[in-house]
C-alpha cells in the first residue's frame, strides 16, 4: 500500500490521463496516411508522457526527495525504452537520475546496476558525445564517494571535467560540477591548497 501511495504522489497522479491513450487499444486505420498519422500521434503523445515523468522525477530530486523521484523515472525508462529502444543513448541520463535517486535513498546496489546499463550503452555507442560521457563519469564518481572510494572518485570526476571541457570549453559552467566535487574530496582529505584551488576555479 505505501508503494501504491508513494507511486501515484510521485507520478499517476501527473500522468493517468496521458497513459489510456497510450496504453490503451489503438484505432484501426484504413488509409496508409491515417496509419502514418497515427503513428505519429502516439509517438508524441508517448514522447509528452516522457518529459512529464522526467520533469517530475527532476523536481523530486532537487526537492531532496529521491524516493519520490524512482518511480516517475522508472515510467520515463519504460516508455522511452518503447520509443528509442533498450539500448538506445537517450536512455543513458534516465539511468544516471536513477542511479543518483537510488544513492539518495540509500539504495547503493540498485544505484550500481542503474550506472552499469548506463556505462555499458555509452560503451556500445561509438559516437557518444564528450558532454553525456562526462555525465556518466560524474555519477560514477558521486557513486564512488559514497562507497568511500576517493581515489576513484577522483578518476572518474578528473575524467568528467575532461569531457565536459573537451565539449563545452575551458571556463564553461558545465566544467564547474566536476571542480566543485573535487574540490570536496580534497577538503575532507585536508588538502587545503588542492581543494581552494579548485574552489577558487568553480
Amino acid at each position: 500500500v505505501s508503494h501504491q501511495k508513494t507511486d501515484w504522489i510521485s507520478i499517476h497522479g501527473h500522468i493517468c490521463h496521458l497513459l489510456i491513450p497510450v496504453l490503451g487499444p489503438q484505432p484501426r486505420f484504413h488509409s496508409e496516411k491515417d496509419r502514418k498519422q497515427g503513428k505519429e500521434e502516439l509517438l508524441r503523445r508517448q514522447e509528452s508522457l516522457i518529459a512529464v515523468a522526467l520533469s517530475t522525477a527532476h523536481r523530486f530530486v532537487w526537492a531532496g526527495k529521491p524516493l519520490e523521484a524512482i518511480p516517475a523515472a522508472l515510467q520515463a525508462l519504460r516508455f522511452s525504452s518503447r520509443v528509442f529502444g533498450s539500448g538506445s543513448v537517450q536512455l543513458v541520463p534516465i539511468y544516471l537520475l536513477l542511479a543518483e535517486a537510488s544513492m539518495g535513498s540509500g539504495g547503493l546496489r540498485q544505484a550500481a546496476k542503474y550506472l552499469s546499463q548506463a556505462q555499458w550503452i555509452v560503451l556500445q555507442t561509438p559516437d557518444c558525445s564528450a558532454a553525456l560521457q562526462s555525465k556518466l563519469h560524474r555519477g560514477m564518481g558521486l557513486f564512488s564517494i559514497a562507497e568511500g572510494n576517493l581515489d576513484q572518485a577522483l578518476y572518474h570526476l578528473a575524467n568528467d571535467v575532461y569531457l565536459a571541457t573537451a565539449e563545452f570549453g575551458l571556463n564553461s559552467i558545465e566544467v564547474s560540477g566536476g571542480y566543485f566535487n573535487m574540490a570536496n574530496i580534497f577538503f575532507h582529505q585536508n588538502k587545503m591548497d588542492a581543494a581552494n584551488s579548485l574552489y577558487t576555479e568553480v
